[in-house]
């Protein structure tokens, strides 16, 4: 029994991938003593929180059936606008996601509609909003970088702050706060809501689900609306990393989000996936991309081993499928 039970579990895609994340953790680690520092570390967690946000998004879009690659230029929209109001306003943080925030779940709830009556593949809907998204913005900022913040901006938020023995500084940053507070939040939505369940029931059978009394259109609005949430809570957190806005520097980040969550078991044809493993999809291109540039590999090449994760990753689960017996196909998305 308990040989079966270890078979079983190494079936599982959230096995498979804490198996390959140890194995890529100890080769970089034999590479290069820099990879286990407490500074790359700590540096981790900090840039790729705004990756775990968005796919923590997009996981949910794709478990409804459906697929939103505008959420970049959602990010930057939401991220410039509350640059500049809290430059023009005295404000904080509080206001800073709230305004990014709703800016984000407003252009969210656009791609939802337009996917709910427009009856067009979201693929489809999501591209043309990406460009009318970045297009608008940059006629209208004239693609000017932002580098201006406010001194509270800049300052920041950092709690249990402490020297480490590198003589640097370090603690819980706003980033690592925000991160833990959406992967809670999109957990028990998923996991313990009634909306949860309506989203896996949609994703898995829409025409199922709408007989049995769900609403399509609610789901939709939730699940796109969510993610424009998020994109513009991240876009605050990218902002407080970087201290700069840039119209076009989130160009082709779709693809890096889309990866980390199919990575993560997520079918591209909704109704299966979770969230744990979103989460380990997310540190396994942390580690790919971390560990090239430890290694000193041009980041031209980041891109080409992202899209080759994405096709292994896809004809990975499209075989598993097959062999298990599920669905003959991708539908339209």
């Amino acid at each position: 029994m308990d040989k079966r039970w270890l078979v079983s579990l190494l079936k599982k895609n959230e096995a498979i991938l804490f198996c390959t994340i140890v194995l890529i953790a100890l080769v970089i680690t034999a590479m290069t003593p820099e990879f286990l520092t407490v500074g790359n570390i700590y540096d981790l967690l900090n840039n790729y929180a705004m990756l775990t946000i968005l796919a923590c998004g997009l996981f949910i879009v794709l478990i409804s059936g459906g697929i939103d690659i505008s959420f970049p230029a959602t990010t930057i929209i939401s991220q410039y606008v509350m640059v500049l109001a809290i430059n023009a306003f005295t404000s904080n943080f509080v206001v800073a996601f709230a305004i990014s925030g709703c800016i984000g779940l407003l252009l969210g709830l656009i791609n939802a509609l337009l996917v709910n009556k427009l009856r067009v593949p979201s693929i489809i809907i999501t591209i043309s909003t990406l460009n009318v998204f970045y297009g608008l913005l940059l006629f209208l900022s004239k693609g000017e970088w932002l580098y201006k913040y406010p001194r509270w901006f800049e300052d920041g938020i950092t709690l249990f702050r402490f020297t480490a023995s590198d003589g640097y500084d370090y603690g819980l940053t706003l980033p690592m706060i925000v991160t833990v507070v959406v992967v809670t939040i999109t957990s028990f939505v998923m996991n313990k809501t009634s909306i949860g369940r309506q989203i896996f029931a949609v994703g898995g059978n829409s025409e199922a689900a709408s007989r049995v009394g769900f609403s399509i259109l609610k789901v939709q609005l939730f699940a796109y609306g969510y993610l424009g949430l998020l994109a513009g809570i991240a876009g605050v957190v990218q902002s407080y990393t970087i201290l700069t806005v840039a119209p076009d520097s989130l160009l082709g980040y779709e693809l890096t989000v889309l990866a980390a969550v199919v990575l993560g078991g997520t079918s591209i044809i909704g109704g299966r996936g979770s969230l744990f493993g979103t989460i380990l999809g997310v540190i396994l291109i942390a580690l790919i991309q971390n560990g090239l540039n430890l290694l000193g590999v041009s980041s031209y090449w980041h891109t080409v081993i992202t899209g080759g994760v994405i096709l292994v990753s896809i004809s990975t689960t499209a075989w598993r499928q097959r062999k298990e017996g599920v669905s003959n196909g991708f539908r339209a998305i």
